[in-house]
């Protein structure tokens, strides 16, 4: 993909888009359920503003930012294998029923489907979530029936930034590199599509910890997906 350039009708003919923070905003819930975590393990809510800032590489790393209080886990003092094992099933539990309760799609999402839908543009879901809650998100959010294929934090060994549930989304679905584009809104998907040697589309509005988007070498990056068309 040339610099710049936008969604035409020639290309791209396979996206992978990210899902938390790209397509929905779903750190309402996610913040419910990691304060319900927090409640039952006796310490204080973080609050939906703190949990932003956790979203994007998985449900684990979520669990242990929230019981360390901080973005930079790895460098807190390390949680008691135990807590971990206790505060993640909480986490679940609560998640499994708040998912998709209280989580919007992101304005020009829809338009943007519709078009590549239009261009035979084949579509997937590469999230970091664990692939249990990825389908039913999709499903209360009115977005399932255009994805083809999900691919989620666990589906395969590996997750965002490795570049293997791209390229095996992009050969799934025919794709090739210069027909296929990733869309996120974070430093994993921009450098899960280096590893693969694609392209990348970053939306300005979701949840990346660390340089603004606009610093994480992405091809475009944009407002709303609407812009890309």
């Amino acid at each position: 993909m040339e610099p710049r350039r936008r969604f035409t009708s020639l290309w791209p003919g396979v996206a992978l888009f990210d899902l938390d923070g790209t397509l929905v905003d779903s750190a309402p819930d996610l913040a419910a359920a990691i304060d319900d975590m927090l409640t039952a393990l006796g310490k204080p809510p973080a609050g939906q503003e703190k949990v932003r800032q956790w979203v994007g590489n998985g449900a684990q790393i979520l669990v242990r930012r929230a019981l360390t209080g901080r973005a930079d886990w790895e460098n807190a003092e390390p949680v008691d294998d135990a807590l971990f094992r206790d505060a993640s099933e909480q986490f679940y539990q609560s998640y499994d029923t708040l998912n998709g309760s209280c989580s919007t799609v992101f304005d020009g999402v829809e338009t943007c489907l519709q078009r590549l839908q239009e261009m035979d543009c084949r579509m997937a879901v590469i999230t970091n979530k664990p692939e249990r809650f990825v389908r039913p998100l999709l499903e209360r959010m009115g977005l399932e029936h255009w994805f083809e294929m999900i691919i989620g934090g666990d589906t395969l060994p590996v997750k965002k930034p490795d570049a293997e549930p791209l390229l095996l989304a992009m050969r799934t679905l025919g794709g090739t590199p210069g027909t296929t584009v990733m869309i996120g809104d974070s430093r994993a998907d921009a450098e899960a599509a280096r590893n693969a040697g694609l392209p990348a589309v970053l939306v300005r509005y979701g949840y990346n910890y660390g340089p603004p988007v606009d610093e994480l070498g992405a091809e475009v990056v944009v407002d709303s997906l609407a812009e890309l068309l």
